[in-house]
């Protein structure tokens, strides 16, 4: 029996601004002209509860949201830039979240249509001495389409 060919449609490559993450959505453009996909490239705003379960001030989400837009908005630029010369149909979206990176991202794929995320070994929070990072490996573990981690 011979197996039918992979092809990818809609591809998710979530960026945090860390070499792996620019890196992976470096290797999703090339997936996403390769496949003629569109491509989606998410930053996450995570609004982290207080240990009460509280959601911090008004005054600091609102810094917090206006600093991750800024930080967002230069590597979108650079990203919307690649994929014109590229000829690849790119979205990009800052998503608010309460919930965790890796949730946000699977929550995302989901209600999207995602069939494909790439994403990088390991995040901002770059603890060296993890083989794979706790973002990547909650999206390994409960995202419902293939997930490829570039390294």
């Amino acid at each position: 029996m011979v197996a039918a060919p992979l092809a990818f449609y809609h591809i998710l490559a979530p960026v945090d601004g860390s070499e792996s993450s620019m890196d992976a959505a470096k290797y999703a453009m090339n997936l996403a002209k390769k496949y003629k996909a569109q491509l989606t490239t998410i930053t996450i705003s995570h609004n982290k509860l207080s240990s009460y379960g509280l959601a911090s001030p008004p005054d600091s989400l609102k810094q917090m949201k206006e600093r991750d837009e800024l930080e967002s908005n230069e590597w979108f630029k650079k990203f919307t830039h690649d994929s014109s010369n590229l000829g690849i149909n790119l979205k990009t979206e800052l998503v608010d979240s309460q919930m965790s990176v890796d949730g946000t991202i699977v929550e995302y794929a989901d209600s999207h249509g995602i069939d494909l995320i790439v994403l990088g070994t390991r995040g901002r929070s770059g603890l060296k001495r993890l083989l794979l990072g706790s973002v990547a490996m909650g999206v390994v573990q409960y995202a419902t389409c293939s997930v490829i981690i570039v390294k």
